[in-house]
Parts: structure tokens; C-alpha cells; sequence
């Protein structure tokens, strides 16, 4: 253990790439640290020790974490670099030879993380730590708070799923959860430090409590339960997890926020059978017709690939057709990209990058589109925002239940609580809605 009295006074500079899971761990670490006496850098500080949470989901997200590094070497040369994450346990050797990284971690090891920095300080060995994937069994419980109001609360990690695109299973290895009592006691803390919203995440949320007797459905009712928190929203879930008791429960539920996030990937069922999805258009409109019959309001996100290998210009126009005629509020549109070891190498037909792009400006098109048309459905009318801290300026953000971010006048007595706001006009190229508070 590092001795407080000679190390407190050190600094730690966090970064994270990628997705919420990983921001919850590293405010996880974060804490790990501060225990140790390391407070976080502040501005005009020099850090003495720079962790770097990395992302792997496509090449260019490699690239990114790989620049980055090097930026920071190059700016604090003497910090010490730890870099953990799916880039590091996909890549440790590569990951290893940047210049200026002492530390590289897998992602089994970030909890670990104090205990490997104390090593770092006594002895000074570079270290390279990655379990292989196959052998990861342990859950690591995060929660972190966003930058906004917003707590993430990590309730599984890994996915059994093998998508022919996807490295994850590879990076985070296999599905596994926390227990119900472990992620309630994690809520009721958010509670005891003031938050009022939760977003539950995971790689593969639906698959929570494989290998046991409870479920997903049973963890959700359990957080219903919990007194002081006002708002829930279920992060990514696959659609054939997401059960219509599900979402016959978050329609009753005052607690959980009529929003949802289900990701497609492709509106061609050739296409989704080459993914190895684990379901087909026909699945996936009914999940969308349950929620719209269930709650007409509910905000509905849906994750696309574009470009995919197998996506012929058939394939893609049937994609865009489906698409196009689903009532969803919002597109999250990814180009696809080659990840080396994946089963989709082996599908011969690929389409070139200048397609890829024309593809994907058609999907957010049709998004833009989308977000304008649920938008405009609530000018007028009055709904309930979480208002966001300020910021710098003369406005505040909020969010309404089903997730329409709200602008309204800076008024600092607001912040962190919920109040009704007038929806009054479209702004920021339908990106936001001009918004009253109703007193």
C-alpha cells in the first residue's frame, strides 16, 4: 500500500474511450485511487500518473486510443501511463510498445489497478497484465456518476452472442453479472449521494443472471423498489431479451423511463443471418409495435450498421425500406468496420468505403427525419425535465421522461431536480427543444 503521507500529494489524469460501461469503471478506479491518496489533476496540473480506458469496437476507435497515448507521452513525459481497456486486452503487445506506457492492464484487471500502480512505485517494472479472455469469470461492480446528473450503474459485463462483426465477446469475454442484493445496495448508495436518475448498463443487459435463477426482469423490479430514485433508463438491449412483460412493466413503472435503446444492425434479414443475430425483422417490428401500443410517448433508439460485409445494394434497400417504416424516434448510425479475428471476414462481398458513406448519410437522413417528426409530436404540451447543472452561459439542459433534451433559462435553484417545462420549439437543428419552466 502506498504510504498517503509521501504519495498524497500525487495526481492522476483519467481518460476513457467508448461505451458507458467503461465510464462507470473508471470513476470506479477513480476512487480505487483517491483511497491511495491520488486525487484527480486538476486544470494547469501536471499529472503523475495518466489511465487510459480504451476502446476496441472498430479500427479507427483503435487509432484514436493509439494517438492519444502518444499526445500524452509527448506532453507529460515523465507521468506514468496505464492503459486498460478492450484496445489493451485485444492488443497488450502492441498496446505495450508506446512509447511512454509502463502498464497495460486487461480488462479483468481494473479493479486491480491500485494494487499494480503500488507495485509500479516500489520496484518500477513495466508490467503487462491480461488474463485470456476465455479465463475472464470475474464481475467488476461500477458505478460512476455522468457529467451531467446521470448515474451509470454496471449490472453485467461479456456476451455469449459471437455476432460475425463484433470483437466484444473477444475484449470482455463471456456473459456475467452482479446479484440483485449487490446492484441494489449500489442504488441506494447513488440515493445516499444525492443522484436522482440511473442508467443501467452492461455489454449485454438482457443477459443478466445467466447461470442462475433471477433475470433481468427480476433485477428491474427489485430497483423499482428503491426509494429516492426518480428516474431509471434501460441502456442497449437486445430485442430478443427485451420481453413484452418488460415493457408491459416500465408502462406502469413510475420509476423507469419511458425510453428504450434495441439495436438492429440491419433491416435485411440475409444480412442479419449473416451477423448471427439472435433474431429477424419480423421480431424486432413486433418489439417496436408492443412499445408504441404500450406507451405511445416512449422515445425509442435503434443502434444500425451500415456497409456491412454481406450488404449488397438488395440487401441495403430492403435495410433502408424497413427502417424508414418503423415508428422509432432516433437512428444511432455505425459504418462498419473490419475487426481482425472476426467470422465476417470470411463473407466474401464487400462494399467499397465510398458506398459505405453514401449508405450512411442516406440512414441519417432518414434519423434527422425521424427525431424531427417524434419531436414536433410534443411542442406545445408540458413534460417533466431532470435539469442538468449549468454550465457556462445564460441556459440549462434537462431531459424529458422519454429523453428530448429541453434548453431552458440558467436558473441554479433548479439543478439536479425535476420540474414541468413547456415544449415550445424546435432548435439546434432538431437537436433540442426550446423549453418554459412551468411555476
Amino acid at each position: 500500500m502506498i504510504d498517503n503521507t509521501t504519495f498524497g500529494t500525487r495526481t492522476a489524469l483519467f481518460h476513457t474511450f467508448g461505451c458507458k460501461l467503461n465510464f462507470a469503471e473508471t470513476s470506479t478506479v477513480a476512487k480505487l485511487f483517491a483511497d491511495r491518496g491520488i486525487r484527480r489533476v486538476q486544470t494547469g496540473e501536471t499529472p503523475d500518473v495518466c489511465v487510459i480506458n480504451t476502446c476496441s469496437v472498430t479500427e479507427f476507435a483503435d487509432k484514436k486510443c493509439r494517438q492519444y497515448i502518444r499526445s500524452l507521452h509527448k506532453r507529460y513525459p515523465e507521468a506514468t501511463i496505464i492503459v486498460t481497456g478492450c484496445y489493451a486486452q485485444l492488443k497488450s503487445e502492441e498496446v505495450a510498445s508506446i512509447s511512454g506506457v509502463k502498464i497495460v492492464a486487461g480488462v479483468d484487471q481494473k479493479l486491480e489497478l491500485g494494487q499494480i500502480l503500488d507495485e509500479w512505485i516500489t520496484n518500477h517494472q513495466p508490467q503487462t497484465i491480461v488474463t485470456p479472455t476465455k479465463s475472464i469469470r470475474r464481475f467488476l461492480p461500477s458505478c460512476s456518476r455522468g457529467d451531467r446528473t446521470r448515474y451509470f450503474l454496471k449490472v453485467q459485463d461479456g456476451c455469449d452472442y459471437f455476432c460475425t462483426y463484433c470483437t466484444i465477446p473477444m475484449a470482455r469475454g463471456r456473459s456475467r453479472s452482479g446479484t440483485i442484493d449487490e446492484i441494489v445496495a449500489q442504488a441506494q448508495q447513488v440515493v445516499a449521494d444525492g443522484g436522482k436518475e440511473i442508467v443501467i448498463t452492461g455489454v449485454n443487459i438482457g443477459d443478466f443472471g445467466k447461470g442462475r435463477d433471477d433475470s433481468f426482469f427480476d433485477l428491474i423490479k427489485a430497483l423499482d423498489d428503491v426509494d429516492g430514485i426518480e428516474r431509471y433508463r434501460i441502456s442497449s438491449i437486445e430485442p430478443n431479451l427485451l420481453s413484452d412483460e418488460i415493457i408491459k412493466f416500465v408502462a406502469q413503472s413510475k420509476r423507469f423511463m419511458p425510453h428504450f435503446h434495441i439495436p438492429l444492425q440491419c433491416g435485411s434479414d440475409d444480412v442479419l443471418k449473416l451477423m448471427h443475430r439472435h433474431y429477424d425483422t419480423a421480431l424486432f417490428r413486433h418489439k417496436i409495435e408492443t412499445i408504441r401500443t404500450t406507451i405511445p410517448d416512449a422515445f425509442i433508439g435503434v443502434d444500425l450498421i451500415v456497409g456491412a460485409r454481406g450488404e449488397t445494394p438488395e440487401r441495403f434497400e430492403e435495410s433502408r425500406a424497413f427502417v424508414e417504416s418503423l415508428d422509432i424516434s432516433r437512428l444511432h448510425v455505425f459504418t462498419y468496420s473490419e475487426r481482425p479475428g472476426t467470422k465476417a471476414l470470411g463473407i466474401s462481398y464487400t462494399v467499397a468505403p465510398q458506398e459505405k458513406h453514401r449508405r450512411t448519410r442516406i440512414m441519417l437522413d432518414i434519423s434527422e427525419k425521424k427525431l424531427l417528426d417524434f419531436s414536433n409530436r410534443f411542442i406545445g404540451i408540458s413534460r417533466p425535465i431532470l435539469v442538468e447543472h449549468t454550465q457556462r452561459g445564460k441556459t440549462m439542459n434537462g431531459f424529458t421522461d422519454n429523453y428530448l433534451k429541453v434548453v431552458i433559462d440558467a436558473d441554479k435553484s433548479l439543478e439536479n431536480k425535476i420540474a414541468s417545462a413547456q415544449l415550445i420549439d424546435i432548435i439546434d437543428n432538431g437537436e433540442a427543444i426550446k423549453g418554459e419552466i412551468i411555476k
